[in-house]
């Protein structure tokens, strides 16, 4: 489990977005399924989730920039 603890001195754009976590429903809403769906392909070690303290699934933002630059990158022909 990954706890990141910010000071007001170190928080800035880029680190603050290289830290970003997001939701199964904003995750969901990126590839247009289900909030379940999401949930479904981090069981099944598809996506990298992180458990936050009450056991709640959050997912990098990184993780799916790359997964999304990649299919970007090859659907530009």
């Amino acid at each position: 489990m990954a706890i990141v603890i910010r000071t007001t001195s170190d928080t800035s754009a880029s680190s603050d977005e290289a830290h970003r976590l997001l939701t199964p429903a904003e995750v969901a809403q990126i590839f247009r399924v289900d909030p379940k769906t999401v949930t479904r392909w981090a069981k099944a070690g598809k996506l990298t989730a992180i458990r936050t303290l009450g056991g709640h699934r959050r997912y990098p933002a990184d993780q799916f920039e790359r997964l999304l630059s990649v299919e970007q990158a090859g659907g530009e022909r």
